[in-house]
């Protein structure tokens, strides 16, 4: 059996941050520019881009204040993911058309199938979970939530 995909291993404390865009398209373009600051990715444009059509094929705002936009491309080196926070939410065209408070960005190498999928799994099982979102959205700092999400694990 394959052990459980630590999240906050693929994340870090400096790609959390406080959303300061008011609509999807933006909050996506700062979350893109905290993930070109990680080795990971070789080309911040062409990550932004995926994201984008990704988006176009179908929202990644899953609901309960929840967005998961996620790509899988070959000029991804491994996983990482950034995580932004709006607390008043922000509209994402969610499948429950509720505004969205928390956007986990994952990115992924295009040779990560089966761990990709165990990585999403996990990640939004955990966020449906009302109080560790609450947690989430609570701690006073990035530190603090990266502290909460490694000790969830």
């Amino acid at each position: 059996m394959a052990q459980p995909i630590e999240i906050y291993k693929f994340m870090d404390v400096n790609r959390i941050i406080d959303i300061v865009s008011d609509n999807k398209k933006d909050a996506l373009k700062e979350l893109s520019r905290v993930i070109g600051t990680s080795d990971m990715i070789s080309d911040e444009t062409l990550f932004l881009k995926k994201i984008y059509e990704r988006e176009e094929l179908m929202s990644t705002g899953i609901g309960y204040s929840i967005a998961v936009p996620h790509i899988r491309d070959a000029s991804i080196k491994d996983f990482v993911i950034a995580l932004g926070r709006k607390a008043e939410g922000l509209d994402y065209e969610s499948i429950d058309n509720k505004p969205v408070k928390l956007i986990f960005m994952i990115g992924a190498s295009d040779t990560q199938d089966r761990d990709y999928i165990r990585l999403l799994s996990r990640l939004v099982l955990r966020l449906k979970n009302k109080t560790f979102m609450e947690n989430l959205l609570a701690a006073a700092s990035p530190e603090e939530i990266y502290t909460f999400i490694k000790d969830q694990n």
